[in-house]
């Protein structure tokens, strides 16, 4: 879908429905104000999303995981390129530290794709974690839904990297990619913890440094019980430029066997759990009881997995249902 990214001089509309007109239109201001709506559950966001969530689910959405300092962001950088001479857009949502005054992404929005700033064909917004343990913030999905909305081909998830913990993105990504360097220590520590149950395809980055070998010994020896559903392993160093595109081809190709029957399996659970923890995490064990056995709730939730309910609709249902018990 080719995008008509136009920066208009009028002020940007504040109803939550002509917003929604203009994300699918692809106005770069509205698609940043319509992710700052969600992001900080700002009034309007409820009926934005009502707007947006029939036209969301365009975009091949691929997480980029792993360690702190393994090369996430490096690594994002350089498969957005791909993504561009592939001839498709391309939507970043980078999630990184919160600042713990303002709770805001500590890192900045452009300082790690700098090449791509005055690409039309990419947009790039970071948010902070605020916090919430699982290497994303909780308006991530929400995030990857407007642009998803705003007729991106890819949108790329890219975690705050919080080690064992960081494994929600397997909620929200079509395909997980975990990135892990050898001599780091990570491939031991990632074996061990739930991160390694998640990814699609392991980038082992840096492959350039000493330890390689050993390194890539300790994963197949960790991969191999179940090589049909082991993760594809790809080697790969950025600054060299090996391997990415590689990488991007294997992506490609790992979401094309999931076939639609299997991407679409995929959004259903993740889109059911991600509005289960929004829930749970404003309304306690409450919410949490009537999600496991309330016969209305369970009809809400498969009117989620049917397309007929966004998840903000569903939160407030929750909420609002709840309220009473």
């Amino acid at each position: 879908m080719p995008h008509r990214y136009r920066i208009p001089m009028a002020a940007l509309t504040r109803d939550p429905i002509e917003l929604a007109a203009l994300v699918r239109e692809g106005d770069r201001r509205a698609i940043a104000r319509a992710i700052s709506l969600v992001e900080d559950e700002s009034a309007g966001a409820a009926d934005l999303m009502a707007a947006l969530w029939p036209h969301v689910g365009g975009a091949a959405v691929i997480g980029i995981t792993g360690p702190p300092g393994v090369g996430k962001s490096t690594l994002v950088g350089a498969l957005v390129g791909e993504v561009r001479r592939a001839g498709l857009t391309v939507g970043v949502v980078a999630v990184d530290p919160s600042s713990p005054f303002t709770q805001g992404a500590v890192l900045g929005d452009r300082v790690r794709l700098v090449e791509h700033d005055t690409d039309d064909g990419v947009f790039f917004r970071s948010m902070g974690s605020r916090g919430r343990l699982g290497g994303v913030a909780e308006a991530t999905a929400l995030a990857s839904a407007v642009l998803s909305a705003a007729g991106f081909d890819v949108v790329l998830i890219e975690t705050v990297g919080a080690g064992q913990s960081d494994i929600r993105i397997a909620d929200m990504a079509d395909v997980v990619v975990l990135a892990l360097q050898p001599g780091s220590g990570d491939s031991v520590q990632a074996i061990k913890a739930g991160v390694m149950e998640i990814p699609d395809v392991v980038a082992m980055t840096k492959c350039d440094l000493p330890g390689i070998d050993a390194f890539r010994s300790e994963l197949r020896l960790a991969l191999g019980i179940d090589p049909e559903t082991a993760p594809r392993l790809v080697e790969l160093s950025v600054p060299n430029r090996q391997g990415v595109d590689e990488l991007w081809r294997v992506v490609c190709e790992v979401r094309d066997g999931l076939g639609e029957a299997g991407i679409a399996r995929r959004r259903r659970e993740g889109a059911a759990t991600e509005a289960a923890a929004i829930v749970a995490a404003r309304a306690g064990a409450r919410v949490r009881a009537a999600i496991a056995a309330d016969a209305d709730v369970q009809e809400a939730l498969r009117r989620l997995e049917a397309g007929e309910l966004d998840p903000l609709a569903l939160v407030a249902y929750l909420e609002r249902h709840t309220a009473h018990e």
